[in-house]
């Protein structure tokens, strides 16, 4: 109990301190104005209030990630309290909140432009094109798992096609639509219910005489799979997330003030981590170690367990929370998703999205290539998406870096957890089953040499850089 509560100050205190750090490195100035007013569409580029942002921002990079993911890390252990917190504060936080801050500097800037800026046009092309197949992965999925389940829970007649059907037809309107009239309205409520629960379940465990365990570095998993650096892959939402890095610049474009940045972006990133502590703590908790939880797991999965915790913990409140979460709060990632691909591409050809008709133009057919992978398998190329996601974070640290070393800033901030997560995914992808399936004498090796080399390569080409001016989001609207 003492190593969880430690981890909630040290996430908060995070945030004070760290947080305050990050901020002033970056240098915000509340003066300057944002693209939110410079540039209003009343599409995109919508001033909102800094709470609203925060909440909707919690949800677009929350969704099931703290939830789902937490649970599956927590069959290391204890030990996935110290990913959770130090991940959190130290790389998730921190790109979440230069993905956000970067882009608002540059007029809203999507992640291609942002990397294209800083690493190159070929960067440029290889992320516009991997970020859309993320999100597209990313909006699918968080399409077909929830109306899998809804046809369970519904009459025979609503099938889980016709699910599929009316969910799309929700993520059409949420991606069409200017973001205060659906996203702005209904994703500060379902921000609120993720919190409630998360609180919720911290309550249950400490009046209900549970015992979280301590912090122990010892490899706790039942099949003993290795914590390097399936960990680090497992916990992305509430650690650090590449999803998140597409989804910053929608609220970049809606905040009015550059001293909100820390709030909303930083913070956002520290109450993720706090819930992935909470799910994390309960799913080692409950089931009576980790033996207890692959069980629980296997026999339903992270669903399952999320559902069981809640209705045993909050009763019938909580079960009614429990599947309104694992329901709704995925169809809250998957609109947002096919929402920033549509303007990742807009941004790509140039197409202004003010008018009806251009958004219509870029939309339908993501939504045609969404609904055709939704009738597939979708196992494989899903397991495909754990990797590419910490990938484009590793790709948005780097970035993050290259702009602070060009403005003459302290880039050490992100040039180390960059540097981390290269030797991360690198590890990963040459040891991973769907990737070189190569043993841990040569994967963990090749992961650090992957690392070393992108720190010196980064240290040699900033040597002496010229800076890339920042866009000034009011000569952009000119």
């Amino acid at each position: 109990m003492i190593t969880f509560l430690v981890s909630v100050v040290a996430l908060i205190l995070g945030y004070v301190i760290y947080g305050a750090l990050v901020e002033r490195v970056f240098g915000a100035d509340e003066n300057r104005m944002t693209p939110a007013l410079a540039q209003q569409d009343g599409v995109d580029f919508v001033p909102l209030g800094w709470k609203k942002n925060f909440l909707i921002q919690l949800l677009n990079i929350a969704g099931l990630g703290p939830v789902f993911g937490a649970i599956s890390g927590a069959l290391w252990g204890p030990a996935a309290f110290l990913w959770i917190v130090l991940g959190g504060i130290f790389a998730g936080a921190v790109h979440d909140y230069f993905s956000g801050m970067i882009s608002m500097r540059h007029a809203g800037a999507s992640v291609p432009e942002m990397v294209g800026g800083y690493l190159g046009k070929g960067m440029k092309y290889f992320v516009n094109f991997f970020s859309v197949v993320l999100l597209i992965l990313v909006g699918t999925v968080f399409m077909t798992g929830p109306a899998a389940l809804l046809a369970v829970l519904t009459p025979e007649v609503l099938t889980k096609s016709v699910w599929v059907l009316i969910i799309l037809a929700y993520y059409i309107l949420a991606t069409m639509l200017p973001i205060d009239k659906v996203i702005g309205r209904i994703y500060p409520v379902f921000a609120a219910v993720l919190l409630i629960m998360a609180v919720g379940i911290v309550g249950g465990l400490f009046f209900g005489g549970y015992r979280i365990p301590e912090l122990t570095l010892a490899n706790l998993h039942p099949k003993s799979a290795p914590i390097w650096p399936l960990l680090f892959i497992t916990i992305a939402c509430g650690a650090i997330s590449g999803f998140h890095a597409t989804q910053s610049p929608m609220i970049a474009r809606c905040t009015v003030n550059e001293k909100l940045g820390r709030r909303v972006f930083y913070g956002a990133m520290i109450a993720e981590s706090v819930i992935a502590l909470i799910w994390a703590a309960a799913a080692m908790t409950f089931f009576g170690g980790t033996g207890g939880l692959a069980e629980a797991l296997a026999n339903g999965g992270p669903g399952a367990v999320v559902n069981k915790i809640s209705i045993t913990l909050l009763g019938a409140v909580g079960g009614t929370l429990a599947v309104l979460g694992v329901i709704v709060l995925p169809i809250t990632s998957g609109d947002t998703a096919f929402r920033s691909a549509r303007l990742t591409i807009s941004e790509f050809l140039g197409l202004r999205q003010g008018k009806l008709a251009n958004r219509f133009l870029i939309s339908i057919p993501l939504f045609v290539v969404g609904y055709t992978l939704s009738q597939l398998d979708f196992t494989i190329i899903w397991r495909y998406f754990a990797w590419s996601n910490q990938t484009l974070a590793m790709i948005m640290l780097w970035t993050a870096a290259v702009y602070l070393a060009q403005n003459r800033k302290l880039h050490w901030i992100a040039t180390v957890p960059a540097t981390f997560m290269t030797a991360v995914t690198v590890t990963y992808i040459f040891q991973a089953p769907e990737g070189f399936r190569l043993s841990t004498q040569v994967s963990y090796p090749v992961g650090i040499i992957a690392a070393v080399l992108a720190l010196g390569l980064f240290l040699v080409r900033t040597r002496g850089i010229t800076a890339v001016p920042e866009e000034s989001p009011a000569a952009s609207k000119a």
